[in-house]
């Protein structure tokens, strides 16, 4: 099965994109802030994060920068959720591998489908590592 980490500060934000994802056939873990992504990343190793951009204690643009430096050899996807649409706020985003933004509100919809998309390609070949 496919593990997916949340890091968002609102909670109902969590728990719509978790029970969504879960009925999709994923297994979801959540957490508060960006500190508490990272423990959970060296622990649980998911195949993929979704992370707020704004949250307290470590934001998600420091949050992507600490895994790029402290997990290099990384393989699993980060999606960015965020209301800014500026481009000078996605400037810092160049630097990390495997990295999309998605827009607030988030298209559940959507984020199932590039999610599939992804796992389809198989591209960590984790085919055989599924449970």
């Amino acid at each position: 099965m496919k593990k997916i980490l949340i890091a968002d500060d609102e909670p109902h934000v969590s728990r719509v994109l978790k029970q969504s994802l879960e009925r999709s056939g994923y297994l979801v873990e959540t957490v508060l802030h960006g500190e508490a992504a990272l423990e959970k990343l060296q622990q649980s190793h998911p195949d993929v994060l979704i992370t707020d951009i704004q949250m307290p204690r470590m934001s998600g643009e420091e949050l992507c920068r600490r895994i790029q430096q402290e997990m290099p050899g990384r393989c699993f996807l980060i999606f960015v959720l965020t209301s800014r649409t500026e481009i000078e706020h996605r400037e810092w985003s160049r630097q990390i591998d495997n990295l999309m933004f998605l827009e607030k509100p988030v298209s559940i919809r959507r984020l199932i489908s590039m999610l599939n998309e992804y796992f389809a390609k198989d591209p960590c070949n984790r085919e055989n590592q599924d449970e």
